[in-house]
């Protein structure tokens, strides 16, 4: 990583003075709360536990393995369930072998499943999250780290504890850690800035594709109710909030990330099931897909045709429309990208970065994009906290995840806060000319007296 002029050099300079007084500041912690969450989980950990072994599957699972039976195994319970009990799984390797993981956990039709996946969520929020948040507290206040060179996607990294990893998607989990998250103030309240579709609109910055600029200039378009419209085969009536997350984040993110439609396929499909998907009348989406005469999965195996009119087949087709004909510019240009950088070893960031190397496919597109989404963010942050440091303001920045920006804002100060924000994010295109699309900010803000769970949305007129 070399950054080509003194700008670059800056940027990264001048970022990890900033991050450093995030690091400073800290978050403040209820410890009250966060001790009795760890008390309560162990309880229910062990109260699951007593109902796993109380289970029909769980006995055949112990004569299974006997002493070396491990609840906490996927792999164990896998073969129990679709070696031994001979449950229909949809999630194999090239090989053969089932794939032991939620997803093909998810698709099995019985009540122990749902047992052994709470013992694994409350298990993971225990050892990889609370554990943590109690040991690296101190006097109430985590101070986590954040670097700027050890990532090589150019973004930061976080440790001690990783706050980047922070569970929010898993909504359980995520509302369990984030309550334990409050401001330093009785009437502070938290905030998060997040730069919405960032990273889509820093790859419109290289590719420059027609459609998918108009798809972020045009408020009336929707490129993941589109896609999850496509996907479903259904109207817009018929979308809902949860079918167009799983068109966002089971086939557009992971296809710009570089997946492709066999792993898509087995994903979309078995999000109905998990999330119990219904069109906005109600009608459960499998029997919907039915309806079109798309009644299976598939085999998704690698060494094997698509078979006509099943889910992969189709998921196959929508693949090929989204990239050769929906997006075919941007298409092209990660076939150019990608010879450019096998002919000279290197490629360059629009931010003022050359990055050499040995790098796949999937890391020389993803990293220029990830690199200058994020770069945009954190030129932001530097922005802002000499603001707040200028006016003399107690609001501090407390912390950063890639695309938002989290701070601990006083009493009185909120409207400033905003406006500072806001004056910022509409200088940034300014100082980077190169930006071609508009920038998006939602800002979240947390009632006074409660955590950033409990952060609502808050228009501020970016």
């Amino acid at each position: 990583m070399k950054p080509l002029n003194i700008e670059a050099y800056n940027l990264f300079h001048e970022g990890i003075l900033a991050l450093s007084d995030a690091e400073s500041h800290g978050f403040c912690i209820d410890t009250k709360y966060l001790n009795k969450i760890n008390v309560d989980i162990d309880s229910k950990i062990a109260e699951s536990k007593r109902l796993l072994k109380e289970h029909e599957v769980y006995k055949v699972w112990r004569k299974t393995f006997g002493q070396k039976t491990n609840i906490a195994s996927y792999d164990q319970l896998g073969k129990v369930l679709f070696n031994v009990l001979k449950y229909p799984c949809n999630n194999y390797t090239k090989a053969g072998k089932f794939q032991a993981n939620e997803a093909s956990l998810l698709g099995v039709d019985s009540d122990f499943v749902p047992l052994f996946l709470n013992i694994q969520k409350l298990s993971k929020a225990k050892n990889t999250y609370i554990k943590g948040l109690i040991r690296e507290t101190h006097d109430g206040f985590l101070h986590p780290m954040f670097s700027l060179h050890t990532a090589i996607s150019f973004r930061s990294s976080s440790e001690k504890p990783n706050f980047q990893n922070i569970p929010i998607r898993n909504k359980d989990i995520g509302e369990l850690i984030r309550k334990a998250f409050i401001s330093r103030w009785p009437d502070g309240q938290i905030v998060e800035a997040d730069f919405k579709g960032i990273e889509v609109s820093a790859a419109t910055c290289y590719h420059k594709d027609p459609k998918m600029i108009a798809y972020i200039k045009d408020p009336s378009k929707d490129m993941h109710r589109d896609m999850a419209m496509q996907i479903y085969l259904l109207d817009k009536k018929q979308i809902t909030k949860e079918i167009r997350y799983c068109g966002k984040n089971l086939f557009v993110f992971p296809q710009f990330y570089g997946d492709w439609y066999m792993n898509c396929a087995k994903n979309l499909w078995t999000a109905i099931d998990r999330m119990g998907l219904k069109l906005a009348d109600g009608v459960g989406l499998k029997k919907h897909l039915k309806q079109k005469d798309i009644t299976e999965l598939g085999a998704c195996n690698p060494d094997k045709y698509s078979v006509k009119g099943t889910f992969e087949h189709h998921l196959k087709e929508v693949e090929y429309d989204f990239w050769h004909k929906r997006f075919k510019v941007y298409y092209e240009w990660k076939i150019k990208w990608w010879e450019k950088y096998l002919e000279k070893g290197y490629f360059d960031l629009l931010t003022g970065f050359r990055v050499s190397g040995i790098y796949d496919r999937k890391q020389v597109i993803n990293i220029p994009i990830q690199g200058a989404a994020f770069h945009w963010m954190l030129w932001c942050l530097i922005k802002i906290n000499k603001k707040l440091k200028k006016y003399k303001m107690k609001s501090l920045i407390v912390g950063q995840i890639h695309d938002s920006i989290i701070s601990d804002v006083c009493n009185g100060e909120l409207k400033s806060y905003l406006e500072i924000v806001n004056e910022t994010v509409q200088k940034l295109p300014k100082h980077w000319d190169w930006i071609n699309v508009p920038l998006v900010v939602e800002t979240e803000v947390s009632p006074v007296g409660k955590t950033w769970y409990d952060k609502q949305p808050y228009k501020i007129g970016v």
